[in-house]
Order: C-alpha cells, then structure tokens, then sequence
C-alpha cells in the first residue's frame, strides 16, 4: 500500500483500513509470542502501513480545517 492509493480514499475508507491493520497486528503480536509467526517481515510492513493511514488522516484534517478557515 502506497501513500498515493491511500490518498485516493476517503477518511472513514481510510478507519477502516486502520482497524483492519490494527487487528492484523494484534494477531501477528500473538503468533510471534506464541512463536508461530512464520513471516517475521509482515510485522514491519503492518506497522508502516498503520503509520502511513494515520499521517494521511493527519494531512486531510489538516487541510479540511485550513479550507474552513478560509
């Protein structure tokens, strides 16, 4: 998932993506402490993407609150 597909949606397609990805985490969390997590990467690659909605949830309510100023 890239930045460019992300800002293409919309801020609720965007929440649910970061819920999705939230509990992808969490299940990766509990097959690495149980050790079955086989694709040690993916735990990376899911915290970038979580980071990566959140900054352009961040940048869209930013930009709304400067067109309401205006």
């Amino acid at each position: 998932m890239n930045a460019k597909e992300l800002h293409d949606k919309t801020v609720d397609q965007l929440r649910d993506d970061l819920v999705a990805l939230k509990k992808e985490a969490f299940n990766l969390r509990f097959q690495q402490a149980t050790n079955q997590l086989e694709n040690t990467a993916r735990i990376r690659k899911v915290r970038r993407d979580v980071a990566r909605i959140n900054t352009v949830i961040n940048q869209k309510a930013a930009a709304a609150a400067t067109t309401a100023e205006a």
